[in-house]
């Protein structure tokens, strides 16, 4: 690593620093998704190292703390100039001693895997992009959905926090604003999932999404479709073998997948059954 660079501090990021995380994104290829960093860096702890030409930054990421028990790692990314030098290994070191004994997840892609082995992360699971514009195909799906009210919040709060497993209120709370839709379904006796989809930079993403079983993600997602013209993306559990099917027989294709891997904790709290997908990889 040039000394020049590692001489300057890993400091704390604001919503100050929107343009130069966008910046850095488009610099590796990445979405712009200005959207989706505004929201993670109010709602989570961002950590940067400014490049030391005054050039933006030259890394940077974002960890979301959820109650008292787990932090996930996301955006963790590195200017070109500065990639294979030693300093994303320098910045995650960076949070995992910032964090201490607290349990850290992240969706790791199959380049930075190696790096997060050796600095203590396991594989626990994995997720499949997939992405298209969704076609109907044969009857819809049975399960009663429609658009989420303010009275529902707390009902979204309690199913978010027993199937996600940690209290995740200040990320759900912000979901009506940030997202173009949220939606629940329902049965006689309350709320049996819910989900939102939220504008990137070249299609809906949809997430989270949870739901009682399988019928009730696919009605979900089927609503999502309906209220849009874009092409929808998701990251799906991949132990969901049967939605996946279903959404690929509707138009969507993968693109991408990713290792969900734990540091500090055997495995993610929870009940995966119901958690389908997440808000967004970068925040789990």
């Amino acid at each position: 690593m040039p000394s020049a660079l590692n001489e300057l501090p890993v400091r704390r990021l604001t919503t100050g620093d929107l343009a130069s995380c966008v910046g850095l994104s488009e610099s590796r290829g990445w979405p712009r998704d200005d959207h989706k960093w505004g929201l993670l860096l109010a709602a989570g702890r961002g950590y940067g190292i400014d490049d030391p030409d005054g050039k933006g930054l030259a890394t940077a990421c974002v960890v979301t703390v959820y109650g008292s028990g787990l932090a996930a790692i996301g955006m963790l990314l590195v200017a070109e100039e500065h990639a294979r030098q030693g300093v994303g290994r320098r910045m995650l070191s960076h949070v995992i001693a910032e964090f201490g004994s607290v349990p850290l997840t992240l969706y790791a892609t199959e380049t930075g895997r190696p790096l997060y082995e050796k600095l203590g992360f396991q594989a626990v699971g994995h997720a499949e992009m997939v992405r298209g514009r969704f076609h109907p195909l044969g009857q819809a799906p049975a399960a009663a959905t429609r658009p989420a009210t303010a009275a529902d919040l707390p009902g979204i709060l309690r199913l978010d926090h027993e199937v996600f497993g940690e209290d995740r209120t200040h990320m759900i709370t912000r979901l009506p604003a940030f997202s173009d839709q949220l939606r629940v379904a329902e049965d006689a006796d309350g709320l049996t999932g819910y989900t939102a989809a939220w504008p990137s930079t070249d299609s809906d993403v949809v997430g989270p999404l949870i739901a009682r079983d399988t019928a009730t993600a696919q009605a979900l997602i089927a609503s999502l479709a309906a209220g849009t013209d874009r092409p929808l993306r998701v990251d799906i559990d991949v132990r969901h073998e049967e939605l996946l099917d279903w959404v690929r027989a509707r138009g969507l294709e993968t693109t991408s997948s990713n290792t969900v891997m734990t540091r500090s904790i055997a495995d993610l709290p929870g009940d995966w059954t119901r958690r389908f997908a997440p808000l967004t990889v970068a925040a789990g």
